[in-house]
Parts: structure tokens; C-alpha cells; sequence
């Protein structure tokens, strides 16, 4: 039979995961592709990059949508796990799509955060097919819908990750972000200094040999909102050791108290919330790693000129 579209994959999955323990994603890849009876050519049919098989994509894919709605969980280093919520699905419905997914707040955001908010269902696989692309959009905008919603289900993953690593490893990592930027000045320059009465610093970045000029950082591993108390705080922190540039970076986000403060002050405070800075780990190739590239070329009219 035809390989199925990551859609319809997501019920199957979910049934999977419903053992109550942990499931490697690449231990579903087998089962799955023997309930829809493929055959060895389809298991192992390359997507159009080539560089990975299609239906495993579509069943990563399948995973990544029902996390996205709550449905199942990230519980490790490949692993899913179903959600209480995700008992429900199975209980309520006998498919899911889409539309179904859209019901749920975090699922119908993600799909604010792509620009994409229809609940029609499509392959996420860029060059498969223009059959599964809306008629108003033109072939190269469908790549940027597409490539929009893969950067931001891997904000989300990055965001998810990052919550789950040990606070000293959070600080090294915003660190490394930031000296990938171009902040610091030699390798040695970013120090992770966070510890028990560390005064409410986390680490610091020298921007010169010197030292002259330094950045300190707060880094808070968290999952409720910052507010205007915890800036005040890094702001006295920094009061006492004369700085004058701090930037507090969170997995969570600011409330508008504690993005109002900072305005205020004469120290220069900058704030880095979960979301920008997963981009800036995508845009800097912080824990991020290329996949599949894609190259969009066109008609160079010049060299046909004729003299």
C-alpha cells in the first residue's frame, strides 16, 4: 500500500506508546510498518534529499505534532512517553488529524508561530509533492511554510532540552551561545562561575585580555515566568561588583513588570527569553546539527545573451 502521510501515522503511534513506559522512537519504525503492511522498497524508500528514509521521517514527524498538542512527552534522549491527555485521545477517537490536534491551545500556538494556522493536513516534506500544496501559494512559498514550521518545532524541541539538563550545563550552554556570537575575547574568555552563593551570577564573559570590560550573566533553567523581583536581584548583584552590562537569559519567558524595569535602569540589562534564544542557538549552530540543505536556483538570463 502507499506510505502513509505523517497524519495518519499518529493514531498508530500513540496506540504504541500506550504501555505506560518510555518508547524509543526508532523501536515504533518496525511495528508501525508492519500494521500498514509495507513493503522492504517502502520501508526503505529515500525521501527527495536522499538522506534519510521517508517513512521514518513521517513517523518522527507523527511524534513531534503529538507532542506539540500534549498527546505525548518527551522522557529522554529519544524516547516518548503517552500523557494523560494522551489516554483520553485514544479513549474519545479512533483517528486523529489535524484538525483534531488544532482543539488544544500549545498545538493551535505552535501553528500561530509557523504562520500556518489551517487545519487542513499535508506531508511536511518539502519536495514530495505539489498535490498536497494549497493552490494559493506558489511552490517556493510552500518551502517557506515548511521551513518555517521545521525551525519552529525545533525551537520548541531546543526549549524542551534545555529544561531537562542540569542547571550548571544550562549556564555553560548560554555561555557558548553567546561566545559563538562573537562576544569574549579568546576561547578562554566565558567562565561558568554559578554556584551556591555566587551572589546572582551565573557566569561572566571577558570582551577583552584584559578583563576590563566584562559581561555577567544570569541563567535560570526555568519553566514559570521571570518576574521584576529576580531582576532586581541580578541588578543589585551587578550594582555590587560595579558592572555595567548583564544579560539574564531564561528557558522561560519575562513577565512585562520585569521587561519594564529593565528600561529604567542605568546599568544595561539585556533579556533573552526561552524562544529567542533558541533561535540564536539555531542561527549560531548551538546544539543544532544540518540535516538536509536545499538549494533554490534560477534562470541566469546573462549567460545566454549572445554578443
Amino acid at each position: 500500500m502507499p506510505i502513509p502521510d505523517f497524519h495518519a501515522l499518529m493514531y498508530p503511534l500513540l496506540q504504541l506508546a500506550d504501555h505506560g513506559e518510555p518508547l524509543r522512537l526508532r523501536d515504533s519504525y518496525a511495528p508501525l510498518a508492519d500494521a500498514f503492511e509495507l513493503s522492504p522498497q517502502e520501508r526503505h524508500q529515500l525521501s527527495p534529499s536522499g538522506q534519510q528514509y521517508l517513512f521514518n521521517n513521517r513517523v518522527t514527524w507523527a511524534a513531534s505534532y503529538l507532542r506539540k498538542a500534549g498527546l505525548l512527552e518527551s522522557s529522554g534522549r529519544g524516547l516518548i512517553t503517552i500523557t494523560a491527555q494522551g489516554y483520553i485521545t485514544l479513549r474519545e477517537v479512533r483517528y486523529i488529524d489535524m484538525a483534531y490536534l488544532m482543539g488544544f491551545e500549545s498545538f493551535r500556538e505552535f501553528r500561530r508561530r509557523t504562520g500556518s494556522s489551517s487545519p487542513r493536513p499535508r506531508s511536511l516534506e518539502m519536495s514530495e509533492s505539489l498535490e498536497d500544496v494549497p493552490d494559493a501559494l506558489t511552490p517556493l512559498e510552500s518551502m517557506e511554510v515548511s521551513w518555517r514550521a521545521i525551525r519552529a518545532d525545533l525551537e520548541l524541541d531546543l526549549i524542551e532540552r534545555m529544561q531537562q539538563i542540569h542547571p550548571a550545563r544550562f549556564e555553560q550552554l548560554v555561555i557558548d551561545v553567546l561566545m559563538t556570537m562573537g562576544y569574549g575575547c579568546g576561547e578562554s574568555a566565558g567562565q561558568n562561575v554559578g554556584q551556591s552563593g555566587d551572589g546572582g551570577i551565573d557566569g561572566i564573559i571577558n570582551e577583552d585580555p584584559l578583563g576590563l570590560e566584562t559581561i555577567y550573566l544570569q541563567a535560570k533553567r526555568w519553566v514559570n515566568p521571570v518576574g521584576r523581583p529576580d531582576i532586581q536581584k541580578f541588578s543589585g548583584a551587578l550594582a555590587g561588583r560595579r558592572a555595567r552590562k548583564g544579560v539574564f537569559i531564561t528557558t522561560s519567558q519575562f513577565t512585562r513588570e520585569a521587561q519594564e524595569y529593565v528600561t529604567g535602569l542605568e546599568t544595561r540589562i539585556i533579556l533573552i527569553d526561552g524562544p529567542q534564544l533558541a533561535r540564536l542557538m539555531i542561527d549560531h549552530n548551538v546544539g543544532v546539527s544540518t540535516v538536509d540543505r536545499f538549494e533554490i536556483k534560477r534562470l541566469d538570463s546573462d549567460y545566454f545573451l549572445e554578443e
